[in-house]
Parts: C-alpha cells; sequence; structure tokens
C-alpha cells in the first residue's frame, strides 16, 4: 500500500473558512498593501510584530496556531497596523521593531498613562 503524500502548500489552508479555502490560491497572490502589525496576546500579553502584504490571512494563520513562534500564545488581538508602500520598507521598519530600540518605542506608546 503506496501513501499518498498531501500537498503542503494547500495543508496549511485546509482549516480556513469556507469562501476561502475553497479557492485555489495562496496569500502571497492576494497582494493588498504591505503592512506591519504588532499583534499582543490575550494569554500572557506578550507582543508579536511582523509584516504581510495580506494581513486578513496572516491573522487566520496565526490565531488558528499554524505560525510557529505564537501558536502557543493564542488568541491574539491587533494592536496597532502600519501600511508601506513596499513589503521591503515593511519588513525594515519590522526589523526596527524588533530591535532594543524598537521595544523601547513600542513600550512606550502602548504603556498606560
Amino acid at each position: 500500500m503506496e501513501f499518498e503524500r498531501p500537498d503542503r502548500s494547500q495543508a496549511r489552508f485546509a482549516n480556513l473558512p469556507d469562501h476561502m479555502a475553497n479557492l485555489n490560491w495562496r496569500p502571497a497572490l492576494l497582494a493588498n498593501m504591505p503592512t506591519l502589525y504588532v499583534l499582543q496576546s490575550l494569554k500572557d500579553n506578550r507582543t508579536y510584530v511582523g509584516s504581510t502584504t495580506n494581513l486578513e490571512v496572516r491573522l487566520l494563520l496565526h490565531n488558528s496556531g499554524r505560525v510557529k513562534s505564537t501558536k502557543h500564545r493564542i488568541p491574539l488581538k491587533v494592536l496597532f497596523t502600519e501600511e508601506f508602500k513596499t513589503i521591503q520598507k515593511a519588513k525594515k521598519r519590522e526589523l526596527y521593531y524588533k530591535s532594543g530600540a524598537g521595544r523601547r518605542r513600542l513600550k512606550q506608546f502602548f504603556e498606560k498613562p
């Protein structure tokens, strides 16, 4: 008996809502505005910074446990988003927010007075 290996590109999106799962697509093909996002875990209040060209799909992946770095901290809520003209600019800002200076700036921005 031969084991048929599933198509990995479709397997990670198998449990998406019907209106997305029935389409033959990949997130990169749904090129929206490149976006930087900051998520906060409702479980431990820690933050996660990322960037994407399709925020809606990326948030579904985060909250469904399919992103390795956040799957143990779900559910997550969006704290902040920022749109850019290119994905390179979004990645550059993401790297800044992941640096020491960027983390301090985010902390100051989200601190309660």
